[in-house]
């Protein structure tokens, strides 16, 4: 896999919460053209992008902004049971300290922090326009 997409109203915002997370901006553009319209199927598309390298540089999650054509209302968030793409699922070092520094963004835990058997600490997030995220801790190290 080489990145994830994610349409997103307010990208300065978003490429703040990524950081905090600990993704490392790559890289910022504008994107548009007859290649543009051709691979994503709208016309006349006009896209900022910003490209955010995960912490183990092994993956991208590419942020689009669409300028035109504006995207038809406001990001709802869906429940995690809706078809389609739930969630991105990131491994934290200390949970705690992950959601309290991912607060000051509208984060929240979906439900509440679980622990499965004496491996993991997990739970989903929202952060900034109801996008949905996956936290694990790894409890025990091999």
């Amino acid at each position: 896999m080489d990145n994830v997409g994610i349409v997103v109203e307010d990208l300065p915002r978003m490429i703040a919460f990524l950081t905090e997370l600990g993704l490392e901006l790559e890289g910022q553009m504008t994107v548009q053209g007859p290649w543009v319209d051709g691979c994503i199927g709208l016309d006349d598309a006009v896209s900022d992008i910003a490209m955010m390298r995960t912490p183990d540089g092994h993956g991208c999650l590419e942020l689009s902004t669409f300028r035109n054509p504006v995207p038809a209302g406001p990001p709802e968030p869906r429940p995690v049971n809706s078809f389609g793409y739930l969630r991105v699922m990131f491994a934290v070092d200390d949970l705690d300290d992950t959601l309290a520094r991912l607060k000051p963004y509208g984060c929240e835990v979906v439900r509440e922090v679980v622990q499965y058997e004496d491996v993991f600490r997990l739970c989903y997030v929202r952060g900034p326009e109801g996008i949905l995220l996956g936290l694990a801790e790894e409890l025990a190290k091999s």
